[in-house]
């Protein structure tokens, strides 16, 4: 499965509820697991972004139809990363004439 970063801003209503985040981020990974993707780790942050999540999925389209519907609900906004491993990054390395 491919990996991704995602770096989360709670919007206005997601400050406004924040004593919900924990059970937010419960509901996320319930939802990803019923789309076929895996939440590898959550960390609330300080700093400019609220909360960093570690995704595994099994492709581009299943990671932003996830990130889409968790958005559409309103309490976050997000910038998701591909993340490669060392051994994909050599392998696309070596695809360099």
């Amino acid at each position: 499965m491919a990996t991704y970063v995602s770096l989360i801003q709670f919007t206005d209503q997601g400050i406004r509820n924040i004593k919900d985040t924990a059970k937010r981020g419960e509901a996320a990974i319930a939802e990803a697991e019923k789309m076929g993707m895996k939440i590898v780790e959550e960390f609330w942050t300080m700093g400019a972004y609220d909360v960093v999540v570690l995704f595994e999925a099994p492709d581009d389209e299943t990671m932003s139809a996830f990130t889409l519907q968790i958005g559409a609900l309103g309490n976050v906004k997000s910038q998701t990363l591909r993340a490669f491993r060392r051994n994909e990054m050599e392998a696309i390395l070596a695809k360099i004439k």
